[in-house]
């Protein structure tokens, strides 16, 4: 351990954790205090860690979303009772910048992370469950093998050579099955779980949601069926954001949340916009109104994913007779 090491009395203010998490090491900062430390990111760096943090009467930890090196301190710290607030990076250089910190190394990053949960107070994130991170590890695996079919059969198109056509085809071969591959393990671990098998159904049952969407609704949206319908929609980044000031009423634009599950829903609204017949006459009902058909197709979107959330809560299939509230 390096830095200094805060001293043994137990502290009776509240305290603010900010941790910059690395792969091999955890830069912590304890706000107000000004103790600042660095920590193995490992077993035994989270055990001495939390003996530290076990002094002090802690609000929350801040920690940046970073990829799987996080994941240890978030459950092991989540484990023994602390509330950890997981933060996308762009957020908390945003904030590092508005309060005028303009340098970035991980002893800084560490205070900012400290004085971002003291400012904003994010919200405390349980841990994804092993199950969940496997699954969204398999799903992204898939989307990054769909995205090299497509670049590798663009490439075809646009070759002359024959021995390249020949090697680009044979790739092309082992992508597909890769793809193949990844699909039905998902399909296998999710129809293990009941939970998950039963929400899977559900998902399915909708008109426009096939394999791909569901996949997407729970490995990306394990909150569904948890949530109101105007929440779901901020989460995934599907709510429109008013753009007002002064006496001017902006253009409403949907910004942030989600991304790899926006995307997903995209071809089901096209396919559910077609054979859907709620969404169909809310689609044609926008279009007629005056409405751009990529705003009417984000509507659509919008409305498959507060369906189903609805589906989910409620644990039951999708029935044509259950009409889409207005």
């Amino acid at each position: 351990m390096q830095g200094k090491v805060p001293s043994q009395r137990s502290a009776a203010a509240p305290v603010y954790i900010g941790i910059d998490v690395c792969k091999a090491r955890l830069d912590v900062h304890i706000h107000p205090v000004g103790e600042s430390l660095v920590l193995p990111n490992d077993a035994g760096g989270l055990k001495r860690l939390k003996k530290i943090l076990a002094r002090y009467d802690v609000v929350i930890v801040v920690m940046e979303a970073t990829g799987k090196f996080h994941r240890p301190a978030h459950r092991s710290l989540h484990a023994s009772g602390f509330k950890v607030a997981i933060v996308n990076p762009l957020r908390s250089r945003r904030f590092a910048e508005a309060i005028g910190t303009l340098a970035k190394t991980d002893r800084v990053d560490a205070r900012m992370l400290a004085l971002m949960g003291e400012s904003l107070k994010p919200g405390a994130l349980e841990p994804t469950p092993e199950l969940m991170e496997t699954l969204q590890e398999l799903a992204r695996g898939r989307e990054s093998a769909v995205d090299s079919k497509t670049a590798i059969g663009n490439q075809i198109q646009t070759s002359n050579s024959k021995v390249l056509v020949r090697e680009l085809k044979r790739q092309l071969s082992a992508v597909e099955t890769a793809i193949e591959n990844l699909e039905a393990e998902l399909e296998r671990q999710i129809d293990a779980d009941p939970v998950l098998a039963r929400r899977f159904e559900i998902l399915t049952s909708i008109p426009g949601i096939g394999l791909v969407a569901a996949v997407a609704l729970i490995v990306e949206l394990n909150e569904i069926g948890r949530l109101s319908s105007k929440q779901v929609a901020m989460i995934v980044g599907l709510a429109p954001i008013a753009r007002d000031s002064g006496q001017k009423t902006g253009t409403r634009e949907i910004r942030g949340g989600r991304k790899h599950l926006r995307t997903a829903l995209y071809m089901p609204a096209n396919s559910a916009k077609q054979h859907n017949p709620d969404l169909k006459i809310f689609h044609d009902r926008l279009i007629k109104a005056g409405k751009l058909a990529k705003v009417a197709i984000t509507a659509v979107m919008r409305k498959l994913l507060v369906l189903a959330n609805t589906l989910v809560r409620e644990d039951r299939l999708w029935q044509p007779k259950h009409v889409i509230a207005r």
